[in-house]
Formats: structure tokens, sequence, C-alpha cells
């Protein structure tokens, strides 16, 4: 090794979170609070499973055609997909089974009898 190569060195720059200068730090703490200021003005509802088990069934309204797509905003029908929201919530029931209280065992009863029912319906009306 020549006395060129050892004078020649190099420059090891670390980019890890924790070392960075403070200015880029305190530029994301600036981000971080506007997007804190545009949270929903309404408070979200407190998660339990009967608000799970309506958000669930939401969705098969929406391929129903009942509410408009949220990003094409067109109703459209789809069938399949509602079946699948319906074995969905179906299998929800199967795992939970012993450990719902019974207005949660009649909500996902009276839930999945709603959505078989209309499915049927609108099954026959396609043929």
């Amino acid at each position: 090794m020549g006395k060129e190569d050892q004078e020649k060195g190099f420059t090891v720059t670390d980019k890890r979170y924790s070392v960075r200068p403070k200015e880029e730090g305190e530029k994301e703490e600036g981000q971080k609070r506007t997007l804190e200021d545009k949270k929903p003005s309404t408070p979200l509802p407190a998660m339990d499973f009967p608000t799970f088990l309506f958000s669930i069934s939401s969705t098969a309204l929406l391929h129903f055609g009942d509410i408009p797509d949220p990003i094409t905003n067109k109703k459209e029908k789809n069938l399949p997909m509602v079946r699948q929201t319906i074995d969905i919530i179906d299998m929800l029931k199967e795992k939970t089974k012993g450990n719902l209280t019974p207005e949660e065992e009649n909500l996902i009863d009276n839930i999945l009898y709603d959505l078989r029912m209309r499915y049927i319906r609108e099954v026959n009306q396609a043929s």
C-alpha cells in the first residue's frame, strides 16, 4: 500500500434518525402538527363489537348499490361481494360463539338474517 492510498480516505455520513440535525426534526414536528390540525371535527365512535358489525354490514349496502362508491361516486351492484360480506359476518359469528353477550348474539343474527333475505331477493330479481 503506497502513501497515496493512505492519504485519500473517505467520508461517512450517518443517516439515522437519531443523529439528524435538529432543523430537520423540527420541520417534521411542524408537519405532524399540521396533520393533527386536519383531523375530522366529529369524533369517531368508540370501537366495540356492535360498531364493528355495523361497519362491516354497511359494506354490504355499498355492494347492494344503496350507497354510492366513495371513489367513483356511482351506485353499483356487486352481488358476489355482498355474498362475501355475508360469509365474513357468518365466520365472525362462528369464531366468537360463546364469547358474545346476548345482545351481541341477537345483533349478529339479525344482521345476517336481513342481509341474507335481501341477497336472496336481489338474486331472484337479477335472474
